[in-house]
């Protein structure tokens, strides 16, 4: 019995200490200036797609070089991908729009015009459309990429953020001002429940665990863990915060949060109902958002360097030009 305990104590040992390791391996600076966003990595080659001010920069995730830019993207957060179709889709927060274009060369295959303030936005694999979040008018575009129209559109009843599926007829959306969860069936796109998230607040990013059919929302200094099914609340868990986005390695059973107050949390997934918080992983003021690259197991987070004497519209440290970067964090 002493020898188990002992070798379970190691294992959990390790595992801290391995994520503990985790740091900043590498700065890419792009020299832009304006807000940010989301970030996407493709499906089809080694690029990353960098939401930044009226533009995307495309650059190689190994490298940080340049790849190319795609303009005229307005207000620009998110990015999608349609593989199948060889597409990709941004989401245009000032122009109430989405451009379309190619997967493999970048070019601009059209703009679709969606609700106002398109925000976040997803590919959805059941139902083979791009779903966008429109933050002002409390609804979501959905878009067939077949054809490049908006085939339907859902009043969720609240601002919505994140989405996430169950990839087997569920839409997950977490509505930032109702402090809730909206359950959408993807067969006939109605919305079918809504789940609390009380006691969290102002829920951004959201994933999906298949596996145990887990939702992961990621809330103003905390972490909220759902029964998928039913909506019961699992766990809890302290986070630092800024939350802005939130991603899950299902290979080593591992959720981060990216804290726009310099850090990541990370969590543990022990199993379906067990989670451990980890030590904090130090990034950047101001790294709100964050990409995950499965394969290589690193995150990429983008954020620039303030002049704290100075402050922009929102009130928020205001930007220094040039400054512009994406942290990338490894072991």
């Amino acid at each position: 019995m002493k020898t188990k305990i002992h070798f379970i104590v190691l294992l959990c040992f390790f595992a801290s200490n391995a994520h503990a390791q985790s740091k900043i391996i590498n700065t890419f600076f792009i020299k832009s200036s304006g807000g940010w966003d989301y970030l996407e990595l493709s499906p089809v080659n080694n690029w990353l797609y960098v939401s930044h001010s009226k533009q995307v920069n495309v650059i190689d995730r190994t490298t940080g070089d340049s790849i190319g830019v795609l303009e005229n993207t307005s207000g620009v957060h998110g990015i999608a991908f349609d593989k199948q179709n060889g597409k990709g889709y941004t989401s245009n927060g000032k122009s109430n729009t989405s451009t379309v274009f190619d997967i493999y060369t970048n070019k601009i295959l059209g703009q679709i015009q969606t609700g106002k303030d398109p925000d976040a936005i997803m590919f959805e694999p059941f139902s083979k459309k791009i779903i966008i979040s429109n933050g002002h008018d409390n609804s979501l575009s959905i878009i067939d990429p077949v054809n490049d129209k908006v085939v339907n559109t859902i009043d969720v009843g609240g601002a919505p953020e994140a989405t996430a599926s169950n990839e087997s007829g569920k839409l997950f959306v977490n509505l930032e001002d109702k402090n809730e969860i909206v359950v959408v069936d993807t067969k006939t796109f109605k919305v079918i429940n809504r789940y609390s998230l009380f006691p969290g607040t102002g829920p951004t990013g959201l994933v999906y665990d298949k596996k145990n059919r887990r939702l992961f929302s990621g809330c103003q200094g905390l972490l909220i863990i759902l029964n998928a099914d039913d909506g019961k609340i699992i766990d809890k868990i302290k986070i630092g915060n800024g939350c802005d986005g939130v991603v899950f390695d299902e290979t080593d059973q591992t959720i981060y949060t990216s804290n726009g107050e310099g850090n990541i949390s990370v969590i543990k997934q022990e199993n379906e109902n067990v989670y451990q918080l980890l030590p904090l992983i130090p990034t950047k003021k101001g790294a709100r958002t964050i990409a995950l690259d499965k394969s290589k197991h690193r995150l990429y987070l983008p954020t620039a360097e303030f002049d704290p004497k100075e402050v922009n519209e929102k009130g928020r440290p205001k930007m220094k030009d040039g400054t512009f970067q994406i942290l990338v964090i490894g072991e």
